[in-house]
């Protein structure tokens, strides 16, 4: 599994989430407290929001507490909404074009979870993508096949109904191939104006997800595990739920699989 933070509000320098707390998503990439397994060393992403519509990015596959470049860009890049992930492979290669965050136009996509028995519907999944949405996939994880799937069912639009109608079309994809449906899904994405967030999982033992203000600053974080424990208030997400967060409130609000069909957008 791996660990991720996104935060929203007036903006602030990456390194205070990545780096400067005191259990730091960098110190979570080395030694996480709530994650399957302790070390999340597979490659490192982050992608922010300026003044441009896209956001930046930079990813490696080095583990993020040996990379000198990430504190430093850490240390110099202020944002208002960012999304950074620390990866653990579950499937696929590590490689730069596996490491998340991803992103397509104005969409940002982090993951921690997996689809159970991927490679036996990954053909299935793919089949559903139109042609411009496959010729975006880079890399070969279940992660980013899900973001661009999400994105043909209508992200822009209908952010819910878009996680929803995939998350249904992956269980069903599963059960025709004679799979049983496993799949964790606690996931993070962006279009640089708003921040959704999702936690479910089949077997209802979903990844952690939680919120907290940003101390001494208007501005929430979402994140896989809490960066510090020092007077800062962290609320858990149930299970089975869908938040959304803007800069004026956060909302969360039950979450289940769509059982309809669904038609690609684009």
């Amino acid at each position: 599994m791996c660990r991720w933070a996104a935060y929203l509000g007036d903006a602030i320098f990456l390194e205070d989430v990545i780096a400067a707390p005191s259990h730091s998503l960098i110190a979570q990439s080395s030694h996480a407290r709530e994650a399957k397994t302790p070390t999340n060393a597979d490659g490192f992403g982050v992608a922010w929001y300026g003044d441009r519509p896209e956001p930046g990015l930079y990813r490696d596959i080095l583990p993020a507490w040996s990379d000198p470049n990430l504190k430093s860009l850490g240390r110099q890049i202020k944002s208002g909404l960012f999304l950074a992930h620390v990866r653990a492979s579950t499937g696929g290669a590590t490689s730069r074009m596996n490491c998340h965050p991803f992103i397509s136009g104005q969409w940002s996509f982090m993951h921690n979870g997996q689809i159970g028995g991927f490679e036996k519907i990954r053909r299935r999944l793919e089949n559903a993508l139109s042609d411009a949405l496959f010729d975006q996939l880079e890399g070969t994880t279940d992660s980013e096949l899900l973001f661009r799937l999400m994105l043909g069912a209508g992200l822009s639009i209908d952010p819910y109904g878009a996680v929803s109608r995939v998350t249904g079309h992956v269980i069903e994809a599963s059960r025709r191939a004679g799979v049983e449906p496993s799949l964790k899904l606690t996931a993070a994405f962006s279009d640089g104006k708003a921040l959704h967030a999702v936690r479910y999982a089949t077997d209802d033992h979903a990844p952690t997800l939680y919120t907290a203000a940003f101390a001494k600053r208007a501005g929430r974080c979402i994140v896989s595990e809490p960066f510090d424990r020092d007077g800062r208030a962290w609320h858990e997400i149930p299970q089975s739920s869908f938040v959304t967060m803007t800069r004026d409130s956060t909302s969360v609000r039950p979450f289940a699989p769509a059982t309809a069909r669904w038609a690609l957008y684009g």
